[in-house]
């Protein structure tokens, strides 16, 4: 049994935001499983699992709130007697362009809450972990992880959703390392810049200055090199 956990927040307020990716991907892959809306909840978490396309799978989101990840990840292992190696955490990732993909076989947690807390339960980094590209925060990384997707990114998220649950397949089927050699270099098509508004409109892109207008005011967007 494959057991694929994605990172996120319970609660309607959180279920677009950009610190959901990860659940927003466990979400295709039911879609795509026919699981959707037949999942029971245990162990801190809620759980969907079954035969697709040939691999025993378990999808698993937990309940705990994205600090406290780690705590229904145990107790998944736990009671499926799992190895590490058939774990497999999505997370989002702001140190990644938005659309890149990036799978890792261990690490640390990056500075993010919900792999610290795998880490801290497991009392290991040696799991694998696919990151979802979300883009650098315009301000506050809070803020940034907890608010929904840009206009532009919003157009070209079902593109993300699609390759990362291929990647999540790829995976189940052949390894991280061999996932990574497919999917680490995938590009994300760009948004059509005439479906969006105009510079210097509500929600459109940001202008030659790099100030972008949104429905709570005037943002600066960040260059990559300014917040690394």
């Amino acid at each position: 049994m494959k057991i694929v956990v994605g990172l996120g927040n319970p609660g309607a307020q959180y279920e677009k935001t950009r610190h959901n990716v990860g659940w927003m991907v466990l979400d295709r892959i039911a879609d795509r499983a026919g699981w959707a809306g037949k999942g029971r909840t245990r162990d801190a978490a809620a759980i969907a699992q079954g035969r697709f396309r040939g691999l025993d799978l378990m999808i698993v989101k937990p309940q705990t709130f994205m600090n406290d990840s780690g705590l229904a990840v145990r107790k998944v292992l736990a009671r499926e007697h799992a190895p590490l190696n058939d774990l497999l955490v999505v997370a989002d990732d702001f140190a990644l362009p938005f659309g890149k993909l990036r799978f890792r076989e261990n690490g640390g947690s990056g500075g993010h809450n919900g792999l610290g807390s795998i880490i801290d339960e497991l009392k290991t980094e040696k799991f694998s972990r696919l990151r979802i590209g979300i883009g650098a925060p315009e301000r506050g990384f809070i803020d940034h992880v907890l608010a929904r997707f840009e206009p532009d990114d919003r157009q070209r998220l079902d593109g993300l959703l699609e390759a990362a649950a291929d990647a999540v397949e790829e995976w189940a089927r052949h390894g991280t390392s061999k996932a990574a050699n497919r999917f680490n270099m995938f590009e994300l098509r760009p948004a059509d810049e005439t479906l969006l508004a105009a510079p210097g409109a509500v929600d459109g892109p940001a202008d030659e200055k790099g100030v972008r207008r949104t429905r709570t005011g005037w943002r600066k967007v960040l260059r990559r090199e300014e917040t690394e």
